[in-house]
C-alpha cells in the first residue's frame, strides 16, 4: 500500500492555521482564557478542527445537533455558529465551573439561544431523550471509557445520513501501541474497531488533530 502523508512540524502546524478563514475574535478570546487554566486546556479542540465542524454543520444543514461533553465552550460555539437562527444545540456536561466560562462566551458571540446546556452525566441526559431520531449532527469528546454507551444512545436518535463526530480517536497515537494498556487507551480502541465493521453505519478516521472520526447512519 502507498503512503501518502505528509509530517506535522510546528511550522507547518502554523501554516495551516494561518490559510483558513479569518479567525473569530470570540473563539480566539475563549482559546485565550481556557489556555490560562492550566493542563487541563488541552480538553479544548484545536482551532482548525473547530473550523471543519462549523463548516460540516453549515454544509449538511444541521438543524438538531448534540454534543456531549462542552469543557469551556468551544466546540459548542463552533457548532452553534454553523446552525441556521432557528436551529438547536443540546450540549452536556458535568461541570458548572467550566461551562459557566462557556455561558459567557456564547452570550458574546450571540448564540445563547441556540444552545441547551444540560449539566449531569451524559448517559442520563441522553436516556432521558426521546427515542425518534431527530439529530442531524452528534459530537462526542468526553470521557473515553463511555464512548460507547455515548455513540449507541446517539445512535438510535440520529436520522438516516445524519453524522456521528468522535474526538481524540487516535489518543495521541497510543491506539496503535500495542503496549499501551490503560482503561482509556483500551476504550478507544476497541470503539474505533466496533465503528469500522459496524454494519449500521459508513465511517472514516481523519488525522485532524488527535483524530476524528466521522460516522454515517445509513
Amino acid at each position: 500500500m502507498d503512503l501518502k502523508f505528509t509530517t506535522m512540524t510546528p511550522e507547518l502546524y502554523g501554516y495551516l492555521v494561518a490559510h483558513r478563514s479569518p479567525a473569530d475574535p470570540v473563539l480566539e478570546a475563549l482559546a485565550a482564557e481556557t489556555f490560562k487554566l492550566g493542563g487541563v486546556s488541552i480538553m479544548q479542540i484545536a482551532a482548525e478542527q473547530g473550523a471543519f465542524m462549523t463548516m460540516l454543520t453549515q454544509v449538511i444543514g444541521a438543524r438538531r445537533v448534540i454534543e456531549v461533553g462542552t469543557f469551556t465552550g468551544y466546540s459548542a460555539l463552533c457548532l452553534a455558529r454553523g446552525l441556521p437562527a432557528d436551529g438547536r444545540l443540546i450540549a452536556c456536561d458535568v461541570s458548572e465551573e467550566w461551562t459557566s466560562i462557556a455561558r459567557r462566551y456564547w452570550a458574546e458571540a450571540g448564540v445563547s439561544a441556540r444552545i441547551d446546556l444540560r449539566i449531569g452525566p451524559a448517559l442520563g441526559t441522553l436516556r432521558a431523550l426521546s427515542s425518534e431520531p431527530v439529530f442531524d449532527l452528534a459530537f462526542i469528546d468526553a470521557d473515553k471509557i463511555n464512548y460507547r454507551g455515548y455513540y449507541e444512545e446517539i445512535l438510535r436518535r440520529l436520522r438516516p445520513n445524519g453524522l456521528i463526530l468522535l474526538d481524540n480517536v487516535l489518543w495521541f497515537g497510543m491506539v496503535a501501541n500495542s503496549e499501551a494498556q490503560d482503561d482509556d487507551t483500551c476504550a478507544l480502541r476497541a470503539l474505533n474497531d466496533f465503528i469500522v465493521a459496524d454494519d449500521r453505519v459508513e465511517s472514516v478516521m481523519l488525522p485532524i488533530a488527535d483524530g476524528l472520526t466521522l460516522v454515517r447512519k445509513r
